[in-house]
């Protein structure tokens, strides 16, 4: 049993823990390939009318996404924007290549899988591909040459946001779903059609989930602290219990950090009330872990699944930001739907 790890694709288990235990110990030490950004480069852009574009729309997944079966029309969309997968060290594209197959089929069967099923009952699902930047977009000295490759990322988000409100929304309440690179580009989403803006009135909820938002992010789009609440956000940075990253000050200090568990203003939450961790052999894991909140970060126990104790060893739980919350999410989103409509009755 292991966990999906978005960014270097380890997963933790038994067998693989030594190689991943190399991987984290050399892979700082190794510089990124890199080049200049040259349009010339730029991969093809997508087309939003073609269901090619689309990682997922309802009613179009591939077969193997049993997790995503239960595809009856829901009265509310859900609109998805996938984490960095792009991050080979080798590799000196600084966009992704939507119309490989290997980056399609790592999108449907990671991100798709892993993150994006956990709203999957609670509305219908639209994921887009996109031509997101490549990770090292993050790392100095590399930020400020991949500029135009985060550009390009987020202007295919948009396309596609705007496709999806004039083809297929139809007046529906929305729910924005997103982690790490995706949630920066969801909040200029929600800052450019939501916020302060008669669409406003359609927002569920925005889950920017591995990444730091401020609490005045948003002009009138407000952290959320209840269960049930409607129109506002929630977000969170999972980290191990008691420990604290390097970058603490730059990434995460004065961050939004919701209670994935309780979703209200209490700064902790007792095994007991875990609704579930999906793990990567698809099964739920509830009750098996607990949570402090701390300013910028949301401190996790080590879950207590099958590989606990490889898991003990790890520090940084970005990588499963979702899925160790993935029942309580699933839940949650199904609540605040119901009162969005109770509301708008």
């Amino acid at each position: 049993n292991f966990f999906y790890y978005n960014q270097t694709e380890i997963f933790v288990t038994k067998k693989t823990f030594l190689l991943s235990l190399i991987f984290l110990i050399t892979a700082c030490k190794t510089a990124y390939k890199t080049v200049d950004f040259q349009e010339n480069n730029i991969p093809l852009k997508p087309d939003y009318a073609s269901d090619q574009s689309w990682a997922i729309l309802p009613n179009h997944y591939p077969n193997s996404l049993d997790i995503l079966k239960d595809s009856l029309p829901k009265n509310a969309d859900v609109f998805y924007i996938y984490p960095t997968l792009l991050t080979d060290r080798k590799s000196t594209d600084w966009n992704a290549d939507i119309w490989e197959d290997q980056v399609r089929n790592e999108v449907l069967q990671t991100a798709v899988k892993y993150q994006a099923s956990a709203w999957s009952k609670a509305a219908n699902l639209y994921v887009p591909f996109y031509r997101q930047a490549h990770y090292r977009i993050f790392v100095e000295p590399y930020k400020k040459q991949g500029l135009q490759a985060w550009d390009i990322a987020y202007q295919d988000i948009k396309n596609a946001f705007e496709h999806y409100l004039k083809h297929y929304n139809k007046g529906r309440p929305i729910i924005i779903a997103s982690h790490s690179q995706g949630s920066m580009h969801a909040k200029e989403l929600i800052k450019a059609f939501f916020d302060n803006k008669p669409l406003q009135h359609q927002l569920v909820a925005a889950y920017l989930i591995g990444t730091r938002i401020f609490p005045d992010e948003f002009k009138t789009i407000k952290p959320m602290t209840s269960p049930d609440q409607i129109s506002g956000f929630v977000s969170w940075n999972s980290y191990k219990m008691n420990k604290l990253p390097e970058n603490f000050d730059s990434w995460f200090l004065g961050g939004v950090t919701s209670n994935p568990i309780s979703w209200d203003k209490s700064l902790t939450s007792k095994r007991e009330y875990h609704k579930g961790l999906l793990n990567r052999d698809l099964k739920i894991y509830p009750k098996c872990l607990s949570v402090n909140v701390k300013d910028g970060l949301l401190w996790t126990s080590p879950p207590d699944i099958p590989g606990k104790f490889f898991l003990s060893l790890v520090n940084n739980y970005h990588f499963a930001d979702i899925n160790l919350f993935w029942k309580d999410i699933e839940e949650n989103a199904i609540l605040r739907v119901k009162a969005w409509y109770k509301n708008n009755s």
